[in-house]
């Protein structure tokens, strides 16, 4: 294997995106929970570049709050280029630099597009030659949605989330999204899911620790109906981050009122996900939000994984 310099920087651009479904089993010993999960990649995208260094390092641009994203080994992007240096016997470095667009802690992936991004810049960077086979291996040793965000497109997720298997969907899903100054964690929405189900008396098999993704959702998303898949969305976080952010059913209902099909909290939120029946009306859902003083976002998908920018 060869570490000839053969570029000075890579950039690479990997999208966010929605759990157009979203079911969580019981929790496993390992404290994580069974997933059955529709992904969908949107036109919302992060841009990470890489360039030759010594050392490891990285700089964000695009957030409000530059101490929402750690520079250390707690940014998924830098433990994704450490985790492909020792994969590959590498022993230099790289300076990322990480352009955000994806909101932080908005259960859109963002961090998980920038390890995406990070794997794929740095093995063009360094001339290391891994098949997408052994990215997509290092990607699931670094989170659930990592692997998804490398391929796009539109995929089943089981497991933790990271056993893709590609679904079809045609046409394209328009979206508007509407997104929040203060995020969520990840963990403390997990947690309320499981204490609301303890407290609603779940048994130990209920709900089950292997999930499957309902038929009527794969159907929806093949007829490229987006009013057919306005009937199967859902989330079972939707509940628990409601309850830590009870103003997000809110912006649901004013969404649905402005001509949504319908509206989920994406992953686990605060990102709320309006599917519209066409790009027209994804811009009235928009001016009608607008009247209420809710900025937002319209992007579609499915759109394409980890990719380099010439």
């Amino acid at each position: 294997m060869s570490f000839a310099a053969t570029t000075e920087s890579v950039h690479v651009r990997a999208p966010g995106k929605i759990n157009v479904y979203l079911g969580v089993g019981g929790r496993h010993d390992d404290g994580y929970h069974a997933l059955a999960t529709v992904f969908q990649a949107v036109s919302l995208y992060e841009d990470v570049i890489a360039r030759h260094a010594d050392d490891f390092s990285i700089t964000v641009t695009g957030v409000d709050d530059p101490d929402t994203v750690p520079l250390d080994d707690r940014n998924l992007a830098m433990r994704a280029a450490k985790l492909l240096a020792t994969a590959a016997e590498y022993d230099g470095g790289v300076a990322l630099e990480i352009r955000k667009s994806v909101p932080v802690a908005g259960g859109m992936g963002g961090g998980s597009a920038d390890a995406a991004a990070a794997l794929v810049a740095c093995d063009a960077l360094w001339g290391t030659g891994f098949t997408p086979a052994r990215l997509h291996e290092l990607a699931a040793r670094l989170g659930a949605d990592v692997p998804f965000a490398l391929h796009g497109g539109t995929a089943v997720g089981t497991g933790r989330g990271d056993q893709l298997n590609p679904a079809l969907a045609r046409g394209r899903f328009d979206w508007v999204l509407v997104t929040s100054d203060q995020g969520l964690s990840t963990p403390v929405v997990y947690g309320r899911l499981d204490a609301l189900r303890e407290a609603d008396g779940a048994l130990a098999d209920d709900p089950p620790l292997s999930l499957d993704v309902p038929i009527p959702v794969l159907q929806a998303l093949r007829s490229g109906d987006p009013e057919l898949l306005a009937e199967s969305i859902y989330n079972d976080l939707q509940e628990a981050a409601l309850h830590e952010r009870p103003e997000l059913e809110t912006t649901i209902l004013r969404g649905i009122h402005a001509g949504a099909l319908q509206g989920i909290v994406s992953g686990s939120g605060p990102t709320v996900a309006l599917l519209c029946a066409s790009p027209e009306a994804a811009q009235h859902v928009q001016a009608g939000l607008l009247e209420h003083g809710l900025d937002s976002l319209h992007v579609h998908g499915p759109v394409a994984g980890a990719r380099i920018i010439a």
